[in-house]
């Protein structure tokens, strides 16, 4: 059990999954020539009580506007990695909505260049408020 002093963990979660918008992402010219379609699923780890008891949009993450804000930053400004992709998108929900207290990102890249047969490739990655 925490202590006093110890915050309780934060348990609550806002999930969103399969966000999708064309980028322009990664090391090969055809992939920023081209483009591709990108994924990305967010788990927000925040205490939903006092939206819930209030009623009160403002006291959570609005989930509409953080969708839009991810799919522009997934059709924005070309990067190598799809790893360097996810943490700007943690980043920008860190930085953006001071009520979570972490993310999760996960970054599909379902068309990603590999020669063999395969069903997707995915970034994951966990972040906190420092």
């Amino acid at each position: 059990m925490a202590s006093p002093a110890t915050p309780a963990p934060v348990r609550d979660r806002i999930r969103l999954s399969g966000l999708k918008a064309t980028g322009y992402h990664g090391v090969f010219d055809h992939e920023r020539r081209d483009g591709q379609e990108f994924t990305v699923d967010l788990i927000l780890y925040t205490d939903l009580r006092p939206a819930a008891a209030a009623d009160d949009l403002t006291l959570t993450a609005h989930y509409g506007e953080l969708a839009e804000q991810v799919c522009a930053l997934i059709a924005g400004e070309p990067v190598n990695l799809i790893e360097t992709l996810a943490e700007r998108i943690a980043d920008h929900v860190l930085a953006g909505f001071g009520v979570v207290e972490a993310v999760d990102v996960t970054v599909h890249k379902p068309h990603a260049p590999i020669t063999v047969p395969f069903g997707d490739v995915e970034i994951q990655i966990h972040r906190e408020r420092a």
